[in-house]
């Protein structure tokens, strides 16, 4: 496999970074139903490819995307730069900590480094790529609040166990709500694996949702297919 990976309106060369575009990226990028938006945040972008399909889904949006890794943040700049949206989408390369944009986002997203309390990678870029602790998710909850619009919404993909304490621990003292959850399994009925959160200001119930991604062995379900046929060449 080379490391360009084409989508139906883009295509991302991930030679150069640590990360390459996984099932999390893809599924985070096409959940986004957001209305009204005019200004997106992409934190650690890593390739882009989130940002780009959120380009594709907004293109009359603002494009932010952050990213802490030069060689990352250079890649890409210039993903962005071949894409046919290029005028709406900018890279900063920079945390998201000493990040200050001069205004607030209808929606920002994040597939967040993980991995709490694991054996360091002993790759050290993969290891800043994968590797966080509760203060990174601190960081990110505070961060979000202070510049997410007050009808935005903040979404992101972890793992199941995370996303409840998350929502548990972090988003109650900041006045954000969990307005959605969708546990993502293999296949029906095996277990959670990720879950993605809607979040925002609105005290509004919580919906959950289900996404299994296979069918069976080696055949993806009508679902994962559905939610992926704008972007994917296969679907």
């Amino acid at each position: 496999m080379g490391s360009v990976f084409r989508f139906k309106q883009f295509e991302v060369d991930q030679g150069a970074c640590a990360m390459k575009i996984n099932t999390d990226g893809v599924l985070l990028g096409a959940v986004a139903d957001q209305q009204k938006v005019a200004y997106v945040l992409d934190i650690g972008t890593g390739t882009g490819v989130i940002a780009l399909m959120l380009a594709q889904q907004y293109p009359e949006a603002r494009i932010d995307a952050v990213e802490v890794d030069e060689i990352a943040a250079r890649q890409a700049e210039q993903n962005f730069a071949t894409a046919p949206f290029p005028n709406q989408m900018k890279v900063f390369h920079t945390s998201f900590e000493n990040f200050r944009p001069e205004y607030t986002y209808d929606l920002i997203v994040s597939n967040p480094p993980f991995y709490t309390k694991s054996l360091h990678n002993p790759d050290d870029r993969k290891r800043l790529a994968r590797h966080a602790d509760e203060l990174f998710f601190e960081k990110l909850v505070c961060f979000v609040a202070d510049y997410l619009s007050p009808n935005g919404v903040f979404q992101c993909i972890v793992p199941s166990e995370l996303a409840d304490w998350i929502g548990a621990a972090l988003l109650p003292g900041k006045g954000l709500f969990v307005h959605e959850v969708t546990a993502i399994s293999s296949f029906e009925g095996s277990d959670v694996i990720r879950k993605i959160l809607k979040v925002g200001y609105l005290p509004i119930a919580t919906a959950r949702k289900e996404l299994f991604i296979y069918e069976s062995k080696g055949v993806y379900s009508p679902q994962y297919k559905k939610l992926l046929q704008s972007f994917f060449l296969a679907f």
